[in-house]
Parts: C-alpha cells; sequence; structure tokens
C-alpha cells in the first residue's frame, strides 16, 4: 500500500473526490440494501464518480463497477476504512488491481464488521444514548444535545476513517490488529458497566403488595426488598425483557404493548405502585 507521500506525486484523486465518496457512501450506505449482493450498490453510488477520473477507459470503467457491484457487507463506518483502502490500490494500479480489490474487500468484510458491530453499532449508541435518555428523564436537556453533538463529531470521525484507508489500508489489519481487540474488550467493559448501573438508576418498578396480619401491615417494597436489594425488581424486569427480545416469537412492538398492559393491571389491583 502506497503512504502519503507517494499518493500525492502520482495521485490522480483530489482531498475532494475522497471525501465526496465517502459522504455518497455514509448517505446511502444501507439505503439501498438489497439480499443478493446487500450494500454493493451502494458502493457503486459512492465510488463511481471517483472511478471515472481513475478510468479514463470505458471497458474498465465498466469492469471496475461491475466487480464493485459484487456482494459486500460490513458496518457501514468501518466500510470507510475498506473503501479507501480499495479506491487507492485502484487508483495506482488501475484495472490490474480489480481481482486484488475484490479480494481485499472480501477478507476485511467480516473482521472489521465484528469491530464495527461491537464499537459503532453496540456500545457508542447504547452508552451515548443511556446517558442521554437518562438526562433526559431527568428533564436536562444536555442529554439531546449531547447526542446531537456526538452525532456531527462522528460523521467527522467517519471522513477520516475514509483518509485512514485510503493511506494506510491492510496494515491496520497486521500491525495495529491486537491493538483493535485491546480496545473492543476495554469498550466491552464500559458498556456493561453503564448499563448495568443504569438498570437500578432508569427502570423504576416498585410494587405495592403489603402483608396484613391483624393490626401489623408488612409492606413488601419497603420494608423487604428496599432492604435486602433495593434494584430487584428492575433487575428482574431486565432479564424478562432481555429474554424476550431473543425470542423469536415477541417483536419490540410486543414487547413495549406487554409492558404497557402489565403496568395498567398492576396498578389497577394495585400491585405495582409509581417509584
Amino acid at each position: 500500500m502506497m503512504n502519503k507521500k507517494q499518493t500525492e506525486s502520482t495521485k490522480i484523486l483530489t482531498k475532494k473526490d475522497r471525501h465526496h465518496a465517502a459522504l455518497r457512501y455514509m448517505f446511502m450506505g444501507v439505503n439501498n440494501f438489497n439480499y443478493e449482493t446487500q450494500q454493493g450498490p451502494a458502493v457503486v453510488f459512492s465510488l463511481n464518480k471517483a472511478l471515472r477520473k481513475i478510468y479514463t477507459n470505458d471497458d474498465e470503467y465498466i469492469a471496475s463497477l461491475n466487480n464493485h457491484f459484487e456482494y459486500f457487507n460490513t458496518t457501514t463506518a468501518m466500510a470507510n476504512i475498506i473503501l479507501g483502502a480499495s479506491l487507492a490500490i485502484e487508483e495506482q494500479d488501475g484495472a490490474r488491481s480489480i481481482k486484488s480489490v475484490q479480494s481485499l474487500k472480501t477478507s476485511l468484510m467480516g473482521p472489521f464488521a465484528g469491530i464495527g458491530d461491537t464499537l459503532i453499532w453496540v456500545l457508542l449508541p447504547t452508552i451515548m444514548g443511556s446517558l442521554a435518555g437518562y438526562m433526559a428523564l431527568e428533564g436536562n436537556p444536555t442529554g439531546a444535545l449531547m447526542w446531537l453533538t456526538f452525532n456531527i463529531i462522528f460523521a467527522f470521525v467517519k471522513l477520516k476513517l475514509w483518509d485512514l484507508g485510503y493511506f494506510s489500508g491492510v496494515k491496520l489489519v497486521t500491525s495495529l490488529g491486537e491493538k483493535l481487540s485491546i480496545f473492543t474488550d476495554a469498550a466491552s467493559v464500559m458498556g456493561l458497566t453503564v448499563v448495568g448501573a443504569l438498570i437500578a438508576t432508569a427502570v423504576k418498578v416498585q410494587t405495592g403488595i403489603t402483608f396484613k396480619t391483624g393490626q401489623v401491615k408488612l409492606p413488601l417494597q419497603s420494608e423487604i426488598l428496599d432492604k435486602i436489594m433495593p434494584g430487584l425488581l428492575p433487575v428482574l424486569l431486565t432479564i424478562i425483557v432481555y429474554k424476550l427480545i431473543g425470542s423469536k416469537k415477541w417483536s419490540t412492538t410486543k414487547i413495549i404493548l406487554l409492558l404497557i398492559v402489565v403496568a395498567m393491571l398492576g396498578s389497577f389491583f394495585e400491585i405495582l405502585q409509581p417509584s
């Protein structure tokens, strides 16, 4: 893979061309997704103008487009690295690189999806969304502004990922592979810690059941559960919902409707009480 100085002296594409391709992919990544080639059409939509500058010969241009129409599927943000590297290879070697580019995409889309799905698709939205949602529950608008700011910043990060792939490419997998794994593990621990803490603070479930024996009253929530484990009911509810999400018979919409019905019946029969 060529370095940055070599690219500057032999380049066909400008920084504007590269970022234009990146923005087109960021906009269309999964908007024309299909079950045959997955993100293939989005790749062609992203790269076609840049490839037209690289290939002045129509036959070579069409061959390159047909190659990029092949199956491709990975986390959209991580795809920026792969597509940036693919574009750099075709810019340097032309039509001779078409098969190499397809091999590169095929070999990297799986490992990069594992990293991207963990960090970008699951952990970052979970952590940032949970913090923003908790602030919203407390009536603090900072959460919404924080979420918006995060997404704006991340849009610039994705542009940098494209440049990273363009200038570094496959080197990331070999020289930084171990560091990426360590970072993924650390982020996973952080994400689990944040979500675990939010169960006790954001999930509100309290029972109104009171045991009565003669003149003695024993509220189940305040006198038993709060003294043993204050967050027991929120944890149990979270476990139940988690199990339902993993079931093929339950969709998220059905789960939400179930929770509404249970809350209404529980309140009516005084089994549940407002927190």
